[in-house]
């Protein structure tokens, strides 16, 4: 069954104009058909179309279910976005599709890109949500600088990813070592720079964990999937 979004589905019973287009212009779905919709906010309804009206679609609501993101806590990946928009947008589809409830870009001292049109990566959010059978959708912040971030109040644990020179590999504590599994999380990553010391220590003193990504020296967008993933790998470990 197909799958669109509508936030405000519940109320209006119509498709918004960009998912009317797609459902009757481009798969052809007429009155009698049923989709599938979700709100973004984690439910899912099973609707029948009642006009198929490629601007405005209308439906009737068949039956509902709440729809909880499966992995029961919070994941926030803090991140600097790439100077490439291509490379922060894959990050962000691909930790939507395993499972992320808030994506932060960064301003920090270092970061290369300091403007992000978050338009783009809102409907990549959206396509992504739709395609791994998602109903809620990823908080997509705007632009933020980190000491805005790291002042947040945040019930669970929070983590900072950087290189620390000082530090031998040896005596890196890896995020695997410092993850608690089921409790909410936030990770920050840096920019392709890396933070600014003054930074590492200002989210220190906030009470942030300094943590590894392990032996390899990843991208900025690899580490931020890399640490989503891992979060829910270790989730599955445990159950």
């Amino acid at each position: 069954m197909h799958r669109f979004y509508a936030p405000l589905i519940a109320s209006s019973l119509t498709l918004p104009e960009d998912e009317s287009r797609h459902c009757v212009k481009v798969l052809r779905m007429a009155e009698g058909d049923l989709i599938e919709v979700v709100d973004g906010a984690g439910t899912l309804y099973t609707c029948r179309i009642v006009l198929a009206h490629a601007k405005r679609c209308a439906v009737e609501v068949v039956s509902s279910q709440s729809v909880p993101p499966h992995w029961g806590h919070k994941v926030v990946i803090g991140i600097s976005p790439t100077k490439s928009v291509d490379r922060i947008e894959w990050m962000a589809e691909k930790c939507t599709e395993m499972g992320v409830d808030r994506i932060v870009p960064l301003l920090c001292r270092n970061s290369e890109r300091r403007v992000l049109k978050t338009e783009r990566v809102q409907k990549i959010l959206v396509a992504a949500m739709k395609q791994s059978l998602k109903a809620q959708l990823p908080r997509l912040d705007e632009m933020t600088p980190l000491d805005q971030l790291i002042a947040e109040p945040f019930d669970g644990d929070r983590f900072i990813a950087y290189i620390d020179p000082s530090l031998p590999r040896e005596k890196r504590v890896n995020l695997a070592q410092a993850y608690h599994p089921g409790r909410d999380t936030m990770v920050l990553i840096g920019p392709e720079g890396d933070f600014d010391p003054a930074e590492v220590q200002a989210a220190l003193a906030a009470g942030f964990v300094p943590v590894s990504l392990g032996e390899s020296r990843l991208r900025t967008e690899t580490a931020a999937t890399f640490a989503c993933a891992l979060c829910h790998a270790l989730d599955m470990a445990a159950k």
